[in-house]
């Protein structure tokens, strides 16, 4: 089996003609590519935050991403086709619909800004949840493009040289079974990578140059004990996504209620620096909060440790912090008051209004924490907010509140 697979590879990248010699290696376009669709994918979020995306693909900054794609013709030829708008099914439905527009903004952000696989593949499975008419895993090939080591392309012809090749059925359409394609690729790109790279290009190459019946082979190169292990930690991921999301979104939810109440009251708005990409029920904080973080007159590191902050408000148009919030859920309430200390101190002569957002269960523990002496005595103010309140009051805070006084409500303070 292992001696089969090795002389298949060395047969597509003897050849001229393949994939791997006209299109992998040595092509300066394939390179310029990358940096043309990553800014591309850029423009389209964009577009989807500020509302010009429009409500077609032609002329729009998706279609300049999928031209940018489709000019890789050796593999990418019919890539554009699915995001075709085609009016008569009304899909696929990221052009009319303004949620799935959003939804799409969102999942590219998120992945554009991905470090690590496990944070892909949960966008996709939150993605495949919503159901989007149309809008399936030829979505892959763009991701291929913003992570090429972790996500491989996908189209007719590689889909039918992995069924070929592995003896399996997979089936185009699906992003299931596109994830399940992925970890076989993954698996098999990883024991043959010093053959071919660590760009999962080379072997998507390889699949096309078999499905365009170029390369022809009948050997199972998949084990049963293989398919059982890679179905086992499909399942299992699957469910670890699911509950992880629960588990974070409670918390997104509360800096999503923060950040709306004081757009509403007409403060600019902006979540911690590693959590603009976070999504609740649909919306992304970064689509309600302003584009970066105001410069501050303090040193570095500082600076960092307050952009880390999970909710800030500014007085509009200026770089005066107003209010700064930390949502407690589960982790070190203490941290969360040393960063709102930090704050303080850094603006002694104007310091912003501070408040710890908690669980209705962690009450006591917040309480305890106040009253240490090195807080206590320190005379900073630190008001909390309990989850249940924020939940019930935020639209009547939107929509009757004029100013961060209203906050007063619905929050405690330690004496």
């Amino acid at each position: 089996m292992t001696q089969n697979f090795k002389l298949i590879i060395q047969s597509y990248k003897d050849d001229s003609d393949s994939v791997y010699n006209s299109w992998f290696i040595n092509n300066e376009e394939r390179l310029k590519a990358f940096r043309s669709i990553r800014r591309g994918v850029l423009h389209v979020i964009e577009d989807i935050k500020s509302g010009t995306f429009g409500n077609d693909f032609k002329g729009s900054s998706l279609e300049f991403v999928l031209h940018c794609i489709t000019e890789q013709k050796q593999v990418f030829k019919g890539a554009a086709h699915p995001f075709y708008w085609k009016p008569k099914l009304r899909i696929p439905d990221i052009y009319e619909d303004e949620e799935n527009q959003v939804a799409f903004g969102q999942f590219l952000e998120r992945c554009f800004n991905a470090t690590k696989e496990e944070q892909i593949i949960k966008e996709i499975i939150l993605l495949d949840e919503l159901k989007i008419k149309g809008l399936g895993p030829a979505v892959a090939s763009i991701l291929y493009f913003l992570h090429p080591t972790m996500m491989p392309p996908c189209n007719t012809a590689i889909v039918n040289g992995f069924n070929t090749l592995f003896k399996d059925k997979v089936k185009l359409g699906s992003w299931t079974e596109y994830l399940r394609m992925r970890e076989v690729i993954i698996a098999k790109n990883n024991e043959y990578k010093v053959t071919l790279s660590n760009d999962l290009g080379a072997f998507s190459g390889l699949l096309f140059d078999v499905g365009e019946k170029k390369l022809r082979m009948s050997d199972d190169f998949l084990s049963n004990e293989e398919r059982m292990k890679i179905e086992k930690k499909m399942k299992k991921r699957h469910q670890e996504v699911l509950a992880s999301n629960q588990e974070e979104d409670l918390h997104t939810e509360m800096q999503h209620h923060i950040l709306t109440i004081g757009g509403a009251m007409g403060y600019d708005v902006i979540a911690a620096s590693n959590d603009r990409s976070r999504c609740h029920n649909g919306k992304s904080l970064s689509f309600i909060s302003i584009g970066e973080f105001p410069p501050l007159n303090v040193n570095k590191e500082t600076y960092k440790t307050i952009t880390l902050i999970d909710a800030v408000w500014f007085d509009k148009g200026t770089n005066n912090i107003t209010c700064a919030f930390e949502v407690e859920k589960s982790t070190s309430i203490y941290s969360g008051i040393l960063r709102l200390n930090d704050l303080y101190y850094s603006f002694p002569d104007n310091p912003p209004t501070l408040y710890i957002i908690i669980p209705d269960k962690r009450e006591k523990d917040l309480i305890f924490q106040l009253q240490r002496p090195a807080i206590k005595n320190s005379h900073i103010e630190i008001s909390y907010i309990l989850f249940s309140g924020l939940q019930k009051h935020c639209e009547a805070i939107c929509t009757f509140g004029e100013d961060k006084k209203i906050l007063k409500k619905i929050s405690k303070t330690i004496v």
